[in-house]
C-alpha cells in the first residue's frame, strides 16, 4: 500500500514553479509586470537563443532595498498585498509573491538593484533557488534582473520546449501585449543582438499601436470609445475590410492587464455582424476600465483569465463602444493596380485623407468655370449612345435657370390672318470638347440679362411683322412670367457608366468609385426590411419537413418554440428524435428549412441565450439577397442612380454578410501608374 509523505521542499518548489513558468515566455511576463509595478518609466528586455540561455530584464523602477533583496526571493514573499482584504481590490500586476521563487528554482539568477535614494546598490546570485552570493555592488538605479539557463535542473520541462526561433516568438508577443497594456511605458527588446522592438512611451496609445502592430495595421483600426456602469471602454478596433483571417490580432486588456476574456472576444464580434466576410475576425485593442472590486484576477496561475461581477454589463458595454465606433466610420476601401517595382504601392487597408490647403479650407470639388454651361433641362441626366451599345450618363450643372414658360396662343391681327409667335433663338448647336470626348455638351453662349427661351420645334416661321392694335378693343397687358420653379440640388458625383453589367462607375473628385450595385441593393434591403419590423407571410407545408438534429440542437429548438413561431416557423416532436416542421416563412424553400433551423440553433448555443434580434437578421439575409438586383443584370439609370446614391451618402458600406460594397481608385494612383506624375 503506498503511503502518504510530505514532499521534499525542493520538489515542491519545482512543482511550484511549473504552474508560473513554463517557458521563457513566462518569465518575462512576470519580471515585466514587476518592472510596471515599481513604477518604472522604461523597460529593455534583452534574450538569446529563444531566452533559454540569457534573459535580462532592465527597468527604472524604484529598486529593491539591500536588506530585502533575499527576501524577494521566497515563496509567498510580496510587497503588494497584506491582509486578506486586499484580495478584494487587487490594483497591481503581480500579488501572488511567487514569481520570483519560481523563476529562481529552474535557473541561474543574478540581481542587480539599488533604490534612488541609496549611493551603493546590491548584487545577488542564485542557482536552483539557492542565494550562492550577495555582496555591494554600484549599478544604476532600478533593477536589472538576469536568467540563465532556464530549466537546467528540471530536463523533463526542457525537452517539451520548442525550436529557438518558436521560443522567441513567445517572448516578443509576450512583450508586445505589455507595450500596448501600458503606453506609457517605453518598451524596448533585443533579441540575439538586434532590436526589433521600441516603444516611445508617450502615453498615446495610438503611438504604442504603431510601434508595435505597424503602419499597415494601424491604418485600417478605428478609434473606440465608450463607458457604461462604472466602468470605461477605450482602444482601437479594425474596420470590418481590414479583418484578418485569425483572432491572433486582438488584444484585451482590464485595468492595465492583458486577459483572454471570452466575453469581451464575443462582445467585438457581435459588433461586426453583418458588417464583415465569414471566417475573418478584427483585430483590436481594447482596454476596459473597471472597478478593482468587480473583477476577480485570482482565478488563474498566470492571471491571463479573469471572472467579471457583471458579464452582462461588460458585454454591453464593449459591444456598443465598438459599434458606435463602425457607425462613425465613412471610409471605403481602395481598389489596387499591380504596382511597379520599387515604388511605394497603395495597400487595401489603407484610407485618403483630405489634405487642406495652407488656409485651412478644403479644395474645391466643382468643375472649373469652362466646364460648366447652360443646358435645357438643369439637372436632368443627359444620356448619350456609348460605342460599346451602353448608355453613359453625365450631370451638368447649370448657371442659368430655364423656366418653363408655356407658349401664347397666335392673335388675330388687321388685314386677316394671324399672327405668327414671335421668333426665338434657335437652340445652341452640341459641341464636342476636347475633355468629354464620346459625351454630349452644349457651347456656351453669352449670359444673357434675363432668362433665355428655347424654341419650340414649329413649322418654318415668317418674318416678324408689328402687331397693329384692333380697332374698339383693349391693348391686351403682357402676361407675367412664371416663376422659374426649384431645380434639384447638384449631387457632387457622377455616374460615369457601367463596368460587366455588375460595377458601377462613379466620379468624385479626383478619385473613381467602384460601386457593387448587388452588394448594395442587398444592404439595402435588409437594413429597409430590419427597420420596418418585418413579418414573413407563412406558408403550410403539404407534406411536414422531418430531420433529426443532434440531441443538443434538438432540444435547444424545442425550447425556443416563441421564437421560431415569431418567424414562421411551426416546429413540433416527432418521435424520440425527430422534428417536424408544419409551417415555415415563404421565402425558404424545402431545402432550405433544416439548414436555417441548425443554424439557428447553433448561434443559440453559442451565445448562450436566445437572441431575437440575430435569429431575425440571419432570416432576414436570404430574403434582402433574393430580391436585389443581380451582377449581369441590365438596369435603367433611375436604378443605378438611387443604388449609387445610398453608397455616396454614406448609408451603405457593407453588404449584411460582410463585403465591401464599394472601392475606391484615386486619380493620383492612376497618373503614377501612367508615369505621369
Amino acid at each position: 500500500m503506498a503511503q502518504i509523505r510530505q514532499l521534499d521542499p525542493h520538489v515542491a518548489d519545482l512543482i511550484a514553479a511549473g504552474e508560473v513558468v513554463e517557458r521563457p515566455a513566462s518569465v518575462v511576463k512576470e519580471l515585466m509586470e514587476n518592472a510596471i509595478d515599481a513604477g518604472a518609466h522604461a523597460v529593455t528586455v534583452e534574450i538569446a537563443h529563444g531566452g533559454m540561455t540569457l534573459i535580462r530584464v532592465t527597468d527604472d523602477g524604484c529598486g529593491i532595498p539591500a536588506d530585502q533583496a533575499a527576501t524577494a526571493f521566497l515563496r509567498h514573499a510580496t510587497s503588494k498585498i497584506a491582509t486578506e482584504f486586499d484580495l478584494e481590490a487587487i490594483g497591481t500586476l503581480g500579488f501572488r509573491g511567487e514569481a520570483l521563487a519560481a523563476i529562481a528554482a529552474v535557473s541561474r539568477v543574478e540581481l542587480l538593484t539599488r533604490p534612488p535614494e541609496d549611493t551603493l546598490g546590491t548584487a545577488l546570485t542564485l542557482e536552483g533557488g539557492q542565494v550562492l552570493e550577495q555582496e555591494e555592488a554600484g549599478c544604476p538605479a532600478g533593477t536589472t534582473m538576469v536568467v540563465r539557463d532556464l530549466f537546467f535542473n528540471t530536463p523533463a520541462r526542457q525537452k517539451f520546449l520548442k525550436k529557438d526561433a518558436a521560443e522567441g516568438a513567445a517572448v516578443f508577443a509576450v512583450v508586445q501585449r505589455v507595450a500596448l497594456s501600458h503606453p506609457e511605458l517605453s518598451v524596448k527588446f533585443i533579441r540575439d543582438g538586434r532590436q526589433e522592438l521600441l516603444t516611445p512611451g508617450d502615453g498615446q496609445l495610438k503611438s504604442a499601436v504603431y510601434s508595435v502592430m505597424g503602419r499597415e495595421i494601424a491604418l485600417g483600426l478605428l478609434p473606440v470609445a465608450g463607458s457604461g456602469i462604472h466602468m470605461g471602454v477605450s482602444g482601437f478596433a479594425s474596420m470590418p475590410s481590414c479583418c484578418r483571417g485569425s483572432r491572433s490580432y486582438q488584444h484585451f486588456f482590464v485595468n492595465g492587464r492583458y486577459v483572454k476574456s471570452r466575453t469581451m472576444m464575443a462582445a467585438v464580434e457581435e459588433a461586426y455582424k453583418n458588417q464583415k466576410m465569414v471566417g475573418r475576425f478584427p483585430g483590436c485593442v481594447i482596454h476596459l476600465t473597471v472597478r478593482p472590486n468587480e473583477v476577480d484576477v485570482n482565478v488563474h496561475p498566470a492571471k491571463t483569465e479573469v471572472k467579471f461581477q457583471n458579464e452582462q454589463q461588460v458585454f454591453s458595454t464593449v459591444y456598443h463602444a465598438v459599434l458606435s465606433a463602425l457607425g462613425a466610420d465613412r471610409s471605403r476601401p481602395q481598389a489596387v493596380l499591380p504596382g511597379v517595382r520599387g515604388e511605394d504601392t497603395v495597400t487595401p487597408n489603407q484610407t485618403v485623407l483630405t489634405m487642406r490647403d495652407d488656409t485651412g479650407a478644403l479644395p474645391d470639388r466643382r468643375p472649373p468655370e469652362r466646364d460648366r454651361r447652360p443646358v435645357a433641362g438643369a439637372g436632368l441626366r443627359q444620356p448619350s449612345q456609348s460605342p460599346a451599345g451602353g448608355f453613359q450618363f453625365r450631370r451638368v450643372d447649370p448657371l442659368v435657370q430655364v423656366p418653363a414658360s408655356p407658349v401664347s396662343a397666335p392673335r388675330p391681327v388687321s388685314g386677316g390672318g394671324e399672327e405668327p409667335p414671335p421668333e426665338r433663338p434657335a437652340p445652341a448647336e452640341p459641341v464636342a470638347g476636347p475633355e468629354d470626348c464620346g459625351t454630349e455638351q452644349v457651347s456656351e453662349p453669352a449670359a444673357p440679362a434675363k432668362p433665355v427661351e428655347l424654341a419650340k420645334p414649329t413649322e418654318p416661321a415668317q418674318p416678324a411683322r408689328p402687331a397693329a392694335p384692333v380697332q374698339g378693343e383693349e391693348t391686351p397687358r403682357p402676361e407675367r412670367e412664371p416663376e422659374p420653379e426649384p431645380q434639384p440640388q447638384e449631387e457632387p458625383w457622377q455616374i460615369r457608366g457601367e463596368l460587366f453589367r455588375t460595377y458601377v462607375m462613379v466620379e468624385q473628385g479626383d478619385k473613381v468609385v467602384l460601386i457593387d450595385k448587388h452588394a448594395a441593393h442587398e444592404r439595402v434591403n435588409f437594413d429597409r426590411l430590419k427597420a420596418a419590423d418585418y413579418q414573413p407571410m407563412v406558408q403550410q407545408l403539404l407534406v411536414p419537413a422531418t430531420f433529426t438534429p443532434a440531441p443538443e440542437e434538438r432540444e435547444t429548438l424545442l425550447e425556443q418554440l416563441p421564437l421560431l413561431s415569431r418567424f414562421g416557423f411551426e416546429v413540433e416532436e416527432l418521435g424520440d428524435a425527430a422534428l417536424a416542421v408544419r409551417c415555415a416563412p415563404d421565402y425558404l424553400d424545402a431545402g432550405e428549412i433544416e439548414p436555417a433551423l441548425l443554424e439557428l440553433a447553433r448561434r443559440i448555443r453559442v451565445t448562450g441565450s436566445a437572441d431575437p434580434q440575430s435569429a431575425r437578421d440571419e432570416l432576414l439575409h436570404t430574403m434582402a439577397c433574393k430580391a436585389a438586383i443581380k451582377g449581369g443584370q441590365r438596369n435603367g439609370p433611375r436604378e443605378l442612380e438611387e443604388v449609387a446614391r445610398m453608397v455616396m451618402s454614406g448609408q451603405v458600406r457593407y453588404c449584411p454578410h460582410g463585403r465591401p460594397v464599394a472601392i475606391e481608385l484615386t486619380k493620383a494612383y492612376l497618373e503614377k501608374q501612367f508615369k505621369r506624375t
